[in-house]
């Protein structure tokens, strides 16, 4: 049985390894066709910002109108370069790369030929040309093209996410509960990866069918095309570094233990054998010494595992969650949250003051009392020692249909280096002198950007933090703002 339940762990360590290495396989292929994702849309809007150009110019004779021609004009053979360099090695791909440059390379043409006409007072025949519709039949041969490839990328895109919960279930039969436990935290991983990469797609959508004339819509989409795949890319490198790191422990371990068998083993079966002085002490010492060591540090890593995987969970089940917009008085809620600290303030001296603008927000407010309770939570826990705890709320406008709220304390302070470390899952920032396992900030995040938000901090490490959370109100301009002096 001891054997066995050794044989076991090992094949469970070997198990998980493979499906880290398969997931690695799969991340990197993702990581390719994101950047040729990325490519194709940037050729497709530097046409369309062509098209746009010449356009405005026909009907205004305006020479502001060029500048999107212009700066297309210069930035398309890069982004050409680009998508050919990351379809080159895809049949399906580079087999119609001859078509497109055709199309494009005609629409070009026609699109600086109406132009130069144009300048040249010649605005009747360039008209003229545009109404050939020959310009018309070479934008759409290249929206065609283009649209061809972002359906063959997202459909690859999908199928890797099949292909690693293929892996995950595989590997659901060969062990035992504690690898149960791995693959949940691999299934969530999958499934959070399958849910950024269907946010992308819809994000995708959106973006097509925007008004071609909108480029500040479509700068906002690409930048959060970007951001969201910075966060895949940095979610799947913590959840794999860190799962990982407990299984090495396992493994280094395990070898002990198998070690200290063979001894045991020495020192059981010797029946009329007479063992040396040092076997007998080897024996002992992998009984008294070597199993319990073991044990304790599998138990170790075990235990880290499960704190992990439940805060992964716990992150998971929050974006499944449906929100429940509402009318709330902010004001309320920074009192509520502010009364469940008080006996942590008294007990320290502290204080906290809530003045200034607050709005009637439309949003979930499960997830709005957390975002405060959280902040103000963090505020007395890393708090400085030797002096007072203050913490001041301040709320403001950030533009229209958005409201901003400011958490200010005088504690500990941030370094430079780790101000954006302290968002991320599973890192913290300082002394680690508080339990925690470094979720508290990433989840705060992750609940303010399901409402559409974002949070930053500016800090001075030793004087003290301001955390900044902006959220949507949600009610337009018939956002009702109060005064309370």
């Amino acid at each position: 049985m001891f054997a066995f339940a050794v044989a076991l762990l090992l094949g469970i360590v070997g198990s998980s390894l493979w499906l880290v290495q398969a997931n690695r396989e799969y991340s990197e292929e993702t990581a390719q066709l994101r950047r040729l994702r990325s490519s194709i849309v940037a050729v497709l809007s530097t046409m369309q910002d062509a098209e746009t150009g010449q356009r405005g110019f026909l009907l205004t004779n305006d020479p502001a109108y060029l500048e999107p021609f212009t700066k297309a004009v210069e930035a398309l053979p890069e982004r050409r370069n680009n998508l050919t360099a990351n379809a080159a090695s895809r049949p399906s791909y580079s087999s119609k790369l001859g078509a497109l440059n055709e199309a494009m390379d005609a629409k070009m043409l026609e699109l600086t030929h109406t132009v130069e006409l144009a300048k040249a007072d010649r605005l009747r025949e360039a008209i003229t040309q545009v109404g050939t519709d020959v310009g018309r039949y070479n934008m759409d041969q290249i929206r065609s093209i283009l649209a061809d490839f972002l359906d063959q990328t997202d459909k690859r895109l999908i199928g890797l996410v099949a292909d690693q919960l293929s892996a995950a279930s595989k590997l659901q039969w060969t062990t035992s509960a504690g690898a149960i436990a791995i693959f949940v935290a691999l299934g969530c991983a999958a499934w959070i990866i399958f849910r950024y990469i269907r946010d992308l797609a819809r994000a995708r959508e959106l973006v097509l069918k925007m008004n071609l004339g909108l480029e500040a819509r479509v700068d906002e989409r690409t930048e959060d095309l970007m951001r969201a795949n910075q966060e895949i890319q940095r979610f799947a490198y913590i959840v794999t570094h860190d799962l990982r790191a407990p299984l090495v422990n396992i493994m280094g371990f395990l070898s002990e233990l198998d070690s200290a068998a063979k001894m045991i083993s020495t020192y059981v079966l010797a029946d009329a054998k007479t063992l040396s002085q040092e076997q007998i002490l080897s024996a002992r010492a992998a009984v008294e010494e070597d199993l319990p060591e073991a044990l304790t540090f599998i138990r170790a890593s075990t235990k880290k595992m499960d704190a992990l995987i439940n805060a992964i969970l716990k992150i998971s089940r929050d974006g499944r969650r449906k929100l429940q917009p509402e009318d709330i008085e902010l004001k309320h809620v920074l009192e509520t949250a502010a009364a469940n600290i008080h006996h942590q303030l008294a007990e320290f001296d502290g204080s906290i003051d809530i003045k200034g603008h607050y709005p009637v927000v439309t949003t979930d407010r499960f997830s709005l009392d957390q975002i405060i309770g959280n902040l103000f939570d963090n505020a007395v826990k890393y708090r400085a020692p030797g002096r007072p705890l203050r913490i001041k709320v301040e709320a403001h406008t950030d533009g229209p249909g958005r409201a901003r709220i400011d958490v200010i304390d005088n504690g500990r302070g941030i370094a430079d280096h780790d101000r954006e470390r302290v968002f991320e899952l599973f890192r913290r920032a300082g002394d680690q002198d508080q339990p925690g396992e470094g979720i508290g900030l990433a989840y705060t995040r992750s609940l303010i950007r399901n409402l559409g938000g974002d949070i930053t901090v500016k800090s001075e490490l030793g004087h003290g933090s301001t955390f900044s959370v902006t959220l949507p109100t949600n009610l337009g301009n018939n956002v009702t703002w109060r005064t309370d002096l």
